[in-house]
C-alpha cells in the first residue's frame, strides 16, 4: 500500500493532473491521459514508455469508480 501523503503529491506527468490508485492492479491511473503507470516493489515508475494504455471501458468505469 502505498502513503496516502505520497499519493496526494503524485500527479501524472503527461498531463499534471491527480492520479488514483488502484490498489488491487497496483497501478496509479490516469484518465485524463488514459494510462495506468504500475507500481513495482512499491515505487510508482511515472514514466509514459511504462505506462499501460487504458481502453476507453476502463476509463468511463474508472470515472465512476473514482468519482469524489
Amino acid at each position: 500500500m502505498l502513503d496516502k501523503k505520497l499519493l496526494s503529491i503524485l500527479v501524472c506527468p503527461v498531463t499534471k493532473t491527480t492520479l488514483n490508485y488502484d490498489m488491487q492492479a497496483q497501478e496509479l491511473l490516469s484518465t485524463a491521459a488514459g494510462l495506468a503507470y504500475p507500481i513495482r516493489d512499491g515505487i510508482p515508475v511515472l514514466l509514459e514508455s511504462e505506462a499501460r494504455k487504458l481502453s476507453a471501458e476502463e476509463v468511463l468505469s474508472m470515472k465512476k469508480k473514482f468519482r469524489s
